[in-house]
């Protein structure tokens, strides 16, 4: 990891807005040492609404007083009613990729990271295939494979959580295809980060780009987010579109549909690692 990162941390805030906040959180930083290298804030409504604030420091020491800087910090978070974490840059997010038998997503993921431009451990991937083990292997990434029928869903889910609790921070889906249970969204609470292959809300569930062919879309798009009980419902991280005509078939949408796909699951996969967003009911706040 780049040197500056050592002791680089990264404040995630959320609260009721009122005045003081960034002052506070500013001289709250200045008196421990710190020197505030980003800011980032966000308001829903200046008068009563949410506030939201990001903010990169370094502070020398890190790891020995991040602990300790959390405890001094706590008489702020109880004044301004927040809800706050401190990440530290240098330790890397594991994650856990989930894949079917579609490898676009997954090979994005895959580069970036052996790029150096995905800053997270990729501790596994898992698929209810055995298609995607020969691509994994050759990063040098653990493969499962976990088939999934009908009869066998809750057994293979067990499994699968078996493999990643306590193990990744976060599950992505990387046109994985599978409906989670309840069970799994239980385990990773804002963790699970979906690519739909539409623009939702529109064309929700399954073949849907036949369902954008059928209604002759002009425009088509892909959506990364997190996922909750709802059907592709969940908060909303990252869109993208691109442009269609009379012409293109369904096997034309799928494959413009498929560069959309990688680039905006890859987009809301680096801001999770990089923590630049914050969940607010069914929205997402993204300092990118």
């Amino acid at each position: 990891m780049n040197y500056q990162y050592q002791n680089r941390a990264r404040m995630l805030i959320s609260c009721p807005d009122k005045p003081g906040i960034v002052a506070t959180v500013s001289q709250f930083l200045f008196e421990h040492g710190a020197n505030i290298v980003q800011s980032d804030q966000y308001t829903m409504d200046p008068e009563g609404g949410m506030f939201f604030i990001r903010i990169e420091f370094d502070l020398d020491d890190l790891v020995q007083r991040q602990e300790a800087l959390l405890q001094d910090f706590q008489p702020i978070i109880e004044r301004f009613e927040m809800e706050c974490t401190v990440h530290s840059a240098r330790v890397k997010k594991k994650l856990a990729i989930l894949v079917s038998k579609e490898d676009h997503c997954l090979r994005e993921l895959l580069w970036q990271w052996q790029a150096g431009d995905l800053t997270a451990n990729i501790a596994m991937v898992i698929s209810n295939h055995d298609d995607l083990r020969e691509l994994t292997e050759s990063f040098g990434i653990p493969y499962y494979h976990i088939p999934v029928t009908p009869d066998t869903k809750l057994e293979a889910e067990r499994q699968q959580i078996e493999l990643m609790l306590g193990q990744v921070d976060a599950v992505i889906l990387a046109r994985y295809m599978q409906i989670v249970s309840p069970k799994l969204l239980d385990c990773f609470p804002n963790a699970i980060i979906n690519i739909h292959h539409s623009f939702l809300p529109a064309f929700v569930g399954g073949k849907p780009y036949t369902q954008a062919y059928n209604r002759g879309v002009k425009i088509i798009g892909a959506t990364a987010h997190f996922v909750t009980e709802e059907l592709d419902g969940g908060p909303i991280i990252e869109q993208d579109v691109q442009r269609v005509s009379h012409r293109d078939n369904v096997d034309d949408l799928k494959r413009i549909g498929r560069h959309i796909e990688r680039t905006v699951l890859a987009r809301a996969v680096n801001w999770y690692v990089e923590d630049r967003m914050l969940v607010h009911q069914n929205k997402t706040v993204v300092f990118n």
